[in-house]
């Protein structure tokens, strides 16, 4: 195997560390009714290159919760040195899948869905809802402001979509004729491909009802101004920057609408689309949703929030939507905490390294079949990634968000669709999309921040997901294992995360204002 990469060779070390670590997971894979491999081996929670840093489940304190962080020896402690590079550790499943997303014993009719959207589930292979769904589909249906929050991939677009479906499917036995594009349901997304993956939800649950769903998005907003469609529309699903634009322009008319859905809630209500979609909010009624039973001219809009990481000041935010106090909270007991059925390795490599390796981990998933995400932190990075692979014989599809309408429409299907099986992205794919067929995600740049750390890491071990699903984090900055450090640190103490804040804007800003403060004149320092 030639290791060559701009001419410099990459250590055979380095090369045996994901050998070596691929085969150490092997070794404790997990099997249907153990966690350990075997009659020899402990449960391990984490197992390390210096194996004095291993961590077995019967290790585990009582008390292992109340340590804080700071307090408890991490094998990633001496990262920071120039001389850790190829250290790894290893964070292993300490459940299964069918545990982690239980199905509940009851059925969806008992939870009020009726026989006609049930057989259409039954097509999607949708028979049982999990514990989660049977909560929130029941708290949907009171007819609360609902704020959905739960771990990526447990099912939350089933959760909301199922009980709306069904209400707008017995309003239109009785309803009068409404005027073209006026819609009963809204739901906005932040993103394109996570907007065409719910319209194509909703569309194959109301087949053949007369239910009609709309899905608009962005890039093509001025042509949709100029030559706008009427249509009688049930259902719009669109992406934030393009509905605010035909809502404001009077193209889509939202007197009609009974519900509105923030699909990744926590990202429309960061800094990046806080102000704007405030101000779009301002048009619903959600002061009156608790007249319901009262007239239809006075009814409300029922709000529901859905979102797998709540920023510490989600209160403060949703505050200026609504009264919090009328918001029903469903939440997960796995929110905000690593997934526990998804093997995680992290590996100490130099930035110039990682070329190479990425060759070698996509080498090994291309003999298995694997299907892999590749997630960098900017544009430049996901463009390089891709170019790589392709040119080294390794078919790669490449999506971000600075990349023009016309070319960045059906790069996720292609994907989706196995026509490739590497996908090489940023953030912009982390959000929300159901990447079932995925099995190995690879950190290419360690995400610095929490919350991105958990969407990139559930594109996989998701509902219907495969068993043996694995993330690789390539970990080669300084600035990269503090946040190293604080995943290494809830696994080790079985504790949720800390100070999940998916605002990376609103982070930014503080941080550079706290600076401003420190420096006493104003002026930015360091």
């Amino acid at each position: 195997m030639a290791f060559s990469v701009s001419g410099a060779l990459v250590s055979r070390a380095m090369f045996k560390l994901v050998r070596a670590s691929f085969s150490l997971r092997c070794q404790f894979s997990t099997q249907p009714g153990t966690l350990a491999s075997a009659t020899t081996q402990p449960a391990p929670v984490v197992t390390c290159k210096r194996q004095q840093f291993n961590l077995y489940q019967h290790d585990l304190p009582a008390d292992a919760g109340r340590v804080k962080f700071g307090e408890l020896a991490l094998a990633s402690d001496g990262w920071r040195h120039r001389k850790s590079n190829g250290d790894y550790f290893i964070i292993h499943p300490v459940q299964h899948a069918y545990e982690a997303y239980a199905l509940s014993k009851g059925t969806f009719a008992e939870l009020g869905i009726g026989e006609t959207l049930i057989e259409n589930l039954k097509k999607q292979h949708v028979l049982f809802p999990t514990h989660y769904q049977v909560e929130g589909i029941q708290t949907v249906l009171d007819g609360s402001h609902v704020l959905l929050a739960a771990e990526t991939g447990c099912g939350k677009t089933l959760t909301y979509l199922l009980p709306v479906l069904e209400q707008i499917m017995r309003r239109k036995l009785n309803e009068k004729q409404r005027e073209f594009n006026t819609p009963l349901l809204l739901i906005i997304t932040p993103g394109r491909e996570l907007a065409q993956q719910i319209g194509n939800v909703a569309k194959s649950l109301t087949e053949g009802f007369g239910i009609n769903t709309r899905v608009v998005l962005g890039g093509r907003t001025k042509q949709q101004m100029l030559n706008p469609s009427f249509e009688d529309i049930d259902i719009l699903v669109a992406s934030f920057g393009a509905v605010s634009k035909l809502i404001t322009s009077g193209i889509y008319r939202m007197e009609e609408v009974r519900y509105v859905v923030l699909d990744e809630a926590d990202t429309l209500l960061d800094d990046s689309f806080n102000n704007k979609l405030l101000h779009l909010m301002k048009r619903f009624p959600f002061h009156k949703n608790h007249l319901q039973d009262l007239a239809d001219s006075i009814r409300g809009t029922q709000l529901i929030l859905a979102a797998a990481t709540m920023p510490t000041n989600m209160e403060e935010l949703l505050s200026k939507l609504v009264n919090v106090a009328t918001i029903e909270q469903v939440i997960s007991p796995n929110l905000h905490r690593l997934m526990g059925h998804v093997t995680q390795r992290f590996m100490r490599v130099r930035k110039s390294d990682r070329p190479q390796i990425l060759l070698d981990l996509v080498q090994n998933d291309k003999k298995r079949n694997v299907p892999t995400i590749i997630f960098s932190n900017k544009t430049p990075a996901c463009d390089f990634v891709s170019l790589h692979l392709n040119g080294h014989g390794y078919p790669c599809v490449n999506l971000n968000g600075d990349m023009i309408l016309k070319l960045r429409l059906g790069q996720f299907e292609k994907f989706q669709q196995a026509e490739v099986n590497i996908l090489s992205t940023t953030d912009v794919a982390s959000r929300g999309l159901n990447t079932v067929r995925a099995a190995h995600v690879i950190n290419f740049d360690f995400p610095l921040y929490t919350a991105d750390y958990i969407h990139r890491v559930g594109r996989i071990g998701r509902i219907g997901s495969r068993n043996d699903c694995l993330v690789t984090n390539l970990v080669s900055s300084q600035a990269e294992i503090g946040a190293v450090q604080r995943l290494e640190h809830a696994a080790r103490t079985t504790s949720p995360l800390r100070n999940v804040d998916a605002n990376v804007k609103g982070i930014i800003r503080r941080n550079i204002q706290k600076r401003m403060e420190a420096a006493g004149d104003g002026t930015v320092r360091g």
